[in-house]
């Protein structure tokens, strides 16, 4: 590809890769050259247009290992702006590669733009995905692991194999027809299936398997939700569910006969082939829907005589009362395993954030309206909207911020006697080093799920009601997971805590894709005040630039 060797990493950015290639120097270098494309997928078992990635559907795993730097250079060839972003990568002190509408320029129809990250102190499940229009509703999603390095002992025994599953809902119109929906202030309404690596599976029907096991040998199963409104759980015929890691954290090893999976949650859980070789079926069902969706895939034995049984493990409770109390049950049963050794959150040189006096509270509260009478979302009245020329972050590293956005629109609790709804980008300034708590409060009839990116956060509640200070008592203080998705059920709230360590521009978002094209989004900006490279990377010198920066002189660079 005109690059005759792996000498010096820098300067092998301007090269093309087919990928992966590793270049052995620093930290190890993952390239990958990517070309994204429309083409014929059926996930539902009907022919529609989707967006592939090197011709795939979904894209292809990223295999990688904590500190791995990836650099991935991506060829747009569909007809509309594009972006990809890295979901639950912390891009630390680099917020210039997460790939959102407001730290990105989006890559251009017919142009190439070359992303440059380092997985750096992570492990663990995540994903990657398109955060352009509603090109999610089409594909352009897929698996990114993130090894421990072989020094660091984990908390099993190294699995027979790893095996990836991306799920979710799925729409049988186009994306551009469901963006038509969004703009015109209408909902996306049900979706019409669900899927499993892009196939909706059904029973008694002959498929090649999703996976062989073989007899005696235990597994390693990575599930993300990737799709646009749906929980769903997850379960295998005949076999239980050891979980091990959630989001980046390894978590006490609990057994579970199936998992609730809620929208851009993952979990990572470990599966032994103890039962008849023969085949079993991976079976994916819609949580809390008045209409149950399922789809199931196989998982064969190697050597296996037999077809699977026709008769699926039953899902979980499905009465609205019955369904949310099982799975607050089963979120109250997760914990943090402190013993593991492992790339983990630190917070202010502590491991015990129970310990850490808040400094500032923000609670966020959901809702909808219609503005001009059309269907928005809002977060504390607010609702969000993107600026189409010129990214936020890169009016605040150009110091033009005040022709593009205005600071702290919305305030940190909510006005309960204003109804008035504010249309605008929802920036709101974060403390650099502040430990703050974030309250989720959810008063709709659907279930939210919210994420910030750049961050992990401990996960320390969820309970039905409104929140109060009161309610801290209720807190686990010692063991939540860290992680970067919370979800919050109908008429409840959830509390997370973080330290706000990571200086950038940081989006967060419902992971209800509807909910946060219409709105239900913000941006923390967290700068240093030292403006020093310790704190934040300057801008790289391939960052596309457009709106009222294209022809600006850049800053003085930040320096040591």
């Amino acid at each position: 590809m005109g690059c005759a060797s792996f000498v010096v990493a820098v300067a092998l950015l301007s090269c093309l890769w087919v990928g992966p290639a590793v270049v052995q120097a620093e930290d190890p270098y993952l390239f990958f050259e990517w070309h994204i494309t429309y083409g014929t997928i059926s996930p539902l078992g009907v022919p529609q247009q989707g967006i592939l990635i090197n011709g795939q559907f979904p894209g292809p795993r990223i295999n990688s290992t904590s500190n791995n730097n990836i650099v991935v250079n991506v060829f747009n060839e569909l007809d509309e702006p594009f972006l990809l972003t890295w979901y639950g990568i912390q891009q630390r002190k680099n917020s210039w590669q997460d790939g959102t509408a407001g730290t990105t320029c989006p890559i251009q129809p017919g142009t190439n733009f070359t992303y440059h990250f380092q997985v750096k102190d992570q492990i663990g499940s995540y994903y990657y995905f398109p955060t352009t229009a509603l090109h999610r509703a089409a594909g352009g999603f897929g698996p990114l692991q993130v090894m421990s390095r072989d020094l660091i002992p984990v908390p099993f025994d190294t699995p027979a194999d790893d095996y990836s599953m991306v799920v979710g809902d799925w729409y049988a119109r186009g994306h551009k027809s469901l963006k038509k929906l969004l703009d015109s202030g209408r909902s996306l309404g049900r979706p019409d299936g669900v899927h499993i690596n892009g196939k909706s599976g059904k029973v008694g029907v002959n498929a090649e398997p999703l996976f062989t096991m073989e007899a005696g040998k235990t597994y390693r199963y990575r599930v993300c939700n990737v799709g646009l409104k749906t929980s769903v759980n997850f379960r295998i015929q005949g076999h239980s569910l050891k979980l091990v890691e959630m989001e980046g954290s390894h978590t006490v090893q609990n057994v579970y006969e199936s998992l609730d999976v809620h929208v851009g949650q993952c979990f990572s859980a470990l599966v032994t082939a103890d039962q008849e070789p023969k085949d079993y079926y991976a079976v994916v069902s819609t949580r809390f829907s008045r209409k149950p969706l399922t789809a199931v895939g196989i998982i064969r034995y190697a050597n296996g005589k037999g077809p699977a049984s026709p008769e699926l493990p039953p899902p979980p409770p499905e009465t609205p009362t019955g369904a949310i109390a099982w799975s607050v049950n089963q979120f109250r049963s997760f914990r943090w395993n402190l013993t593991a050794s492992a790339a983990r959150p630190n917070p202010q040189g502590s491991y015990h954030y129970g310990q850490i006096n808040i400094t500032r509270t923000i609670k966020l509260v959901n809702s909808k309206a219609l503005v001009d009478g059309k269907l928005r979302y809002t977060v504390n009245g607010v609702s969000h909207l993107d600026s189409t020329a010129t990214p936020l972050k890169l009016a605040e590293y150009f110091e033009v911020p005040d022709k593009v956005f205005s600071y702290n629109l919305m305030q940190d609790a909510p006005e309960p006697s204003n109804n008035k709804v504010v249309v605008a980008p929802n920036v709101v300034n974060g403390t650099f080093r502040n430990f703050v708590e974030i309250i989720f409060e959810n008063p709709e009839k659907t279930i939210q799920t919210w994420h910030l990116d750049g961050y992990s956060f401990f996960a320390v509640a969820i309970e039905p009601g409104k929140w109060s200070p009161e309610k801290r008592k209720n807190y686990n203080l010692l063991d939540a997971v860290s992680r970067h998705n919370i979800h919050v059920y109908p008429g409840s709230w959830a509390a997370v805590m973080t330290t706000l360590d990571n200086a950038g521009m940081w989006n967060l978002r419902s992971e209800m894709w509807e909910n946060a094209y219409l709105g239900q989004q913000l941006y923390l900006s967290v700068l240093s005040p030292a403006r020093s490279l310790r704190d934040e990377y300057n801008v790289p010198d391939n960052t596309q630039l457009c709106g009222i920066v294209k022809d600006l002189p850049k800053p003085a660079p930040y320096t040591i």
